[in-house]
């Protein structure tokens, strides 16, 4: 399975903080906000990743991460020349996700949970088996205001609304999407919204009509934070800096994830350390090579 990191877009709600930078590059306490997404498709054990970013930030996506091989990865990049919507991911990542299965996370996402590891590999390996395609839902307190998905007690789904006024179901669609192969061959036939966008949601709804759309619901032990808002970035930063501070453990740190899905040895790990050693983050990273 490839996986897919889509962080594009001019990130205008978060002006002016975005005038300068990618939003997908501002920090999240004590990484940058890219950090999250690439942790989950890692979680996942997916090793082959696509970013895509805009003409303006690819090359700093690319100073950042070079082509993986520090994380044991292959990770390659492509340009959206502007903000066509989230099914185009997959028609400029087609020679990418050739015949494999596909799992693309948005860049603004960020996802933790206990046992999160664990259904994400369920996920992969069910649209493995099924080829059916899987969304995720999070229960929220105004779906109102999100995608909303409703399902039966088998986890089909059986209807999708875009901030229904009367809402089916409290649980919001997130930022997190599993398809089989040929996904792409979908995508194709997707037609402009009326904002002008190729929206994923046209892609779920082909997949719902031939009844091979399931939801996966993240329950109470797991926390989605959108970063789209100065008070959101704001909120996540709070999070994951109170959970790294009580627990002494690192979220979304993606050399340990590496090191621990045995891309990396001890010795690459240490040479990652040695490179942050006058950081918190360094010495982190020199803690888990002798844990």
């Amino acid at each position: 399975m490839k996986g897919i990191i889509l962080a594009g877009g001019t990130g205008t709600r978060l002006y002016p903080i975005t005038k300068g930078i990618s939003k997908q590059l501002l920090p999240i306490y004590d990484k940058p906000m890219i950090y999250y997404p690439l942790s989950v498709l890692m979680l996942a054990e997916i090793n082959e990743v696509l970013i895509i970013s805009n003409k303006e930030y690819i090359n700093n996506y690319k100073q950042i991460f070079g082509d993986g091989s520090q994380l044991g990865m292959k990770i390659k990049y492509k340009i959206q020349k502007k903000p066509n919507g989230l099914a185009e991911a997959f028609i400029l990542g087609k020679k990418f996700i050739g015949n494999d299965e596909v799992c693309l996370v948005l860049g603004d996402n960020v996802f933790y949970g206990d046992n999160f590891k664990e259904l994400l590999l369920k996920s992969k390996n069910n649209v493995k088996k099924s080829q059916e395609a899987i969304i995720f839902g999070y229960y929220v307190n105004q779906p109102q205001a999100y995608g909303v998905v409703e399902f039966d007690k088998n986890d089909n789904v059986i209807s999708l609304e875009e901030k229904p006024k009367k809402p089916k179901s409290s649980y919001a669609v997130v930022g997190l999407y599993f398809y089989p192969k040929k996904v792409s061959k979908k995508a194709k036939k997707v037609q402009l919204s009326n904002r002008g966008e190729l929206e994923i949601t046209d892609i779920n709804k082909m997949y719902l009509q031939n009844n091979m759309l399931k939801v996966e619901l993240m329950g109470r032990g797991f926390a989605w934070l959108d970063t789209g808002t100065h008070d959101n970035l704001l909120e996540a930063g709070f999070f994951v800096s109170t959970i790294e501070k009580r627990q002494g453990l690192k979220i979304a740190c993606i050399e340990e994830i590496a090191y621990k899905n045995k891309w990396i040895d001890k010795n690459m790990l240490l040479q990652l350390a040695q490179s942050l050693s006058k950081t918190d983050y360094g010495k982190y990273l020199e803690k888990i090579s002798k844990d």
